[in-house]
């Protein structure tokens, strides 16, 4: 009986993965099937584990949160599978995904980190992903780990905005 909700558990972790084209952080996976009450955080996370373990899901962390992916054997697994799955949980799933799937996206393509890079002086990295490609990936020195910090709360909702402004001044002819 175990090994049959631990089943479930790691096939709705692969259905999520595989309704997405972008990967889905630790949180986001335990938020949504916390949320519903499917199980247990602990849970979540050991059949996280496995799923690893078996290579049906990969993993980059990325700053403070690891992103998972499913892989073609994930896939491979969850068509086989994929039955054992509700069609309620099915359901419960792409509903999720179609009121959040922007949110979620969002979350997961704007990154920010910065790390010491010697004694007082930290650096600043700031990417937006699409798929897997990097839309604009800047790099910036800065004097303190609070302008760091404070840089890397604003880009999240600055990006878009940032990102306009430094291509509309690349791409002017000089007057």
């Amino acid at each position: 009986m175990q090994s049959d909700a631990f089943t479930l558990y790691k096939l709705i972790i692969l259905f999520l993965l595989d309704k997405v084209d972008f990967p889905l952080t630790n949180a986001q996976i335990s938020n949504f099937i916390l949320e519903k009450d499917y199980t247990n955080y602990f849970n979540i996370q050991q059949s996280i584990s496995e799923l690893l373990e078996a290579e049906f899901v990969t993993v980059e962390t990325v700053g403070h949160s690891s992103h998972y992916r499913i892989t073609a054997s994930g896939r491979e697994t969850l068509s086989f599978f994929g039955n054992m799955i509700s069609s309620a949980i099915q359901s419960d799933i792409l509903d999720y995904l179609r009121k959040n799937k922007y949110p979620l996206r969002d979350e997961v393509s704007t990154l920010s980190e910065y790390y010491e890079a010697k004694r007082g002086e930290y650096m600043v990295r700031l990417r937006v992903v699409e798929k897997e490609d990097s839309i604009i990936d800047l790099t910036i020195a800065v004097p303190t780990k609070e302008d760091a910090s404070k840089i890397c709360d604003n880009w999240r909702t600055r990006s878009q905005q940032i990102y306009a402004y430094v291509l509309s001044n690349l791409l002017k002819e000089e007057e």
